[in-house]
């Protein structure tokens, strides 16, 4: 059955390549601002990764529809993607010399015939430290222009890999896509990471 990613991130992307997990791109239209409020960011971060993959699931005739949304909460805060600079700033003096928490949401949708046949969601979570930045450091990072398309305004696979002192959990959940935790879902659905490699070594 085909996989279809339901996410424009590029990060995203590559990190689903790299296991080598055949899919195609078919961006959700579903804004998280209409998913509800994020009292709980578990199930928030669930919640809005299941819709993202449902919209596109009925858009698709067939396939196994793969949905995520990632959140950054400093204590009850939850971080989004900043707008314009001074956002920018104003998160990572937040986060300076703090632990913050990043969940990422999955969910599985199986349409077959135009007909949504099974549905599951799981995700995880990672504790970040930030090293303690200083107002020009955190100036210098924003003008690159990294941060904002980032939820917490920084990106640990990028140049923001010299704000992280530490990280308790997943690397690949910071970055978008939490690997192990996907690898266990697919699996719910008789999906192996491991098939191509099955299949060309019986036919060697």
């Amino acid at each position: 059955m085909e996989i279809i990613l339901a996410s424009a991130s590029p990060r995203r992307e590559a990190l689903l390549a790299q296991i080598g997990v055949p899919f195609r791109v078919e961006p959700s239209r579903v804004s998280e601002e209409g998913v509800g409020a994020p009292g709980d960011p578990a199930s928030f971060v669930e919640q809005a990764a299941l819709a993202k993959a449902e919209e596109v699931a009925r858009r698709v005739g067939d396939g196994l529809v793969l949905g995520a949304d990632t959140a950054v909460v400093i204590g009850s805060q939850v971080l989004g993607k900043p707008a314009y600079a001074t956002e920018a700033h104003t998160m990572l003096q937040r986060l300076s010399g703090a632990t913050h928490r990043v969940y990422t949401g999955l969910a599985l949708v199986r349409v077959e015939q135009g007909g949504v046949t099974c549905r599951r969601s799981t995700h995880e979570m990672t504790r970040v430290t930030m090293r303690r930045l200083e107002d020009r450091e955190i100036a210098a990072y924003v003008a690159t222009g990294e941060p904002f398309d980032k939820a917490g305004a920084y990106g640990i696979q990028g140049r923001g890999a010299v704000l992280v002192e530490r990280i308790e959990g997943c690397y690949f959940n910071v970055v978008g896509l939490p690997l192990a935790r996907l690898a266990d879902l697919l699996g719910e659905f008789g999906v192996s990471v491991w098939e191509d490699e099955r299949g060309a070594e019986a036919n060697r």
